[in-house]
């Protein structure tokens, strides 16, 4: 394995960094809009789920990586709101599919217009960072 670097760790503490300011800018948006980071996490695992638009409970807990039974909370707390809609599966009457409401698809797309945009911001210091790391090891 090679050695790790001074310029490494300098790429690798910037990179976290402004990593870590796209998170906080994040969780603010979310505030502002009346949501916790965790349902704002949620609302975009659902309509960012692969080939489809909508997920099951376990799904979810899986993609928040939380237990099961904060999913189903958190699930409880999105559908109080207006956010998701819950539907018991036809095939299988113990699973919940979650799906947006058309609130959370209007919450939830106003949301990820201003994180696009300040990836747009940040992304080309983040790509930089990640040139740095990678042509090091060239």
């Amino acid at each position: 394995m090679p050695k790790i670097t001074k310029t490494d760790y300098e790429a690798l503490a910037a990179l976290r960094y402004r990593l870590r300011q796209f998170l906080h800018f994040s969780e603010e948006a979310a505030h502002a809009v009346g949501l916790t980071p965790q349902q704002h996490q949620a609302l975009l695992a659902i309509k960012g789920f692969p080939s489809r638009d909508r997920m099951t409970v376990g799904e979810l807990a899986e993609r928040l990586q939380i237990r099961h039974q904060s999913a189903v909370g958190l699930a409880d707390r999105l559908a109080a709101n207006n956010l998701v809609r819950r539907k018991t599966n036809a095939g299988d009457r113990r699973r919940v599919n979650l799906a947006l409401t058309a609130y959370g698809e209007k919450v939830l797309e106003n949301l990820s217009a201003s994180h696009r945009a300040q990836l747009r911001r940040i992304g080309p210091e983040i790509e930089t960072l990640l040139k740095r790391l990678r042509n090091e090891r060239d």
